[in-house]
């Protein structure tokens, strides 16, 4: 495989066309549009199959006509390879995060899910999509970013993240969300 050119962008207007591209690629999530944990519509949740896709799908880019984060993509050259969900927390619905007395929630940003193009899994990539997500987020205003990994042996909630790869990045163990999900937080600098 070549060396990948590795940049990162966020979702725009402009480049939505590529995240559709990726999502529709084989393994994609397209079955959900990382919709799973966005104030997405009770209406479009109720959907079957197809409807619910396009639903979600329309959901997500409504974030996106209105300027709303909602992740960056990894492109190599210019092929959308890898896409990590990096919001503002209160974008999602609740996660499980941890609740600070005092603390500016508007500051508080969530990675809440990874997705890599089969032929580029096993390559490290997602190391790299956390430590863009983490230069976003802080680019963006972020004091704190929250994400919910899960050990390795989980047999699922893997889409999230697993704990060996933030701890790695310099999250720390704050909490739990259900019996999967650890809840780890990393202030920006």
């Amino acid at each position: 495989m070549q060396a990948l050119t590795g940049e990162f962008r966020p979702i725009t207007v402009e480049n939505w066309h590529d995240l559709v591209v990726l999502f529709e690629c084989r393994g994609g999530p397209k079955y959900c549009w990382c919709m799973a944990w966005r104030k997405a519509s009770a209406q479009a949740r109720k959907l079957k199959s197809t409807a619910r896709q396009a639903a979600l799908k329309e959901c997500l880019h409504g974030y996106v006509r209105k300027g709303i984060p909602v992740g960056i993509v990894m492109y190599n050259g210019e092929e959308a390879i890898a896409w990590c969900s990096v919001a503002p927390r209160d974008s999602y619905r609740p996660l499980g995060g941890l609740e600070v007395i005092g603390e500016d929630l508007a500051l508080v940003w969530s990675i809440a899910c990874f997705f890599v193009k089969r032929k580029y899994r096993g390559t490290g990539l997602t190391r790299r999509l956390l430590s863009a997500a983490v230069e976003y987020a802080s680019n963006c205003g972020a004091a704190v970013i929250e994400a919910y990994p899960v050990d390795l042996e989980s047999p699922s909630f893997r889409f999230m993240g697993l704990v060996g790869t933030f701890e790695s990045a310099g999250f720390v163990r704050v909490g739990r969300a259900g019996k999967r999900r650890h809840v780890m937080r990393r202030r920006c600098s």
